[in-house]
């Protein structure tokens, strides 16, 4: 994956999670873990984007 890629991947997810932190009513903390989640989906996926992580489909949860 190219940088240019990288950087409008994580210019789109800001974008998205801006419009719906402004616009879409929310108590502050359902906002708040869902602003959590978010960050920490994106910071595994830079990640693993770098190889720092390995690959992601190793890993199992459950059975």
């Amino acid at each position: 994956m190219s940088l240019v890629s990288l950087v409008i991947v994580l210019i789109v997810v800001g974008v998205l999670l801006w419009a719906a932190n402004t616009y879409i009513p929310m108590d502050s903390k359902i906002k708040s873990i869902m602003n959590i989640v978010v960050v920490i989906a994106v910071v595994l996926w830079l990640l693993s984007a770098f190889g720092v992580l390995g690959s992601l489909d190793t890993i199992h949860i459950g059975k």
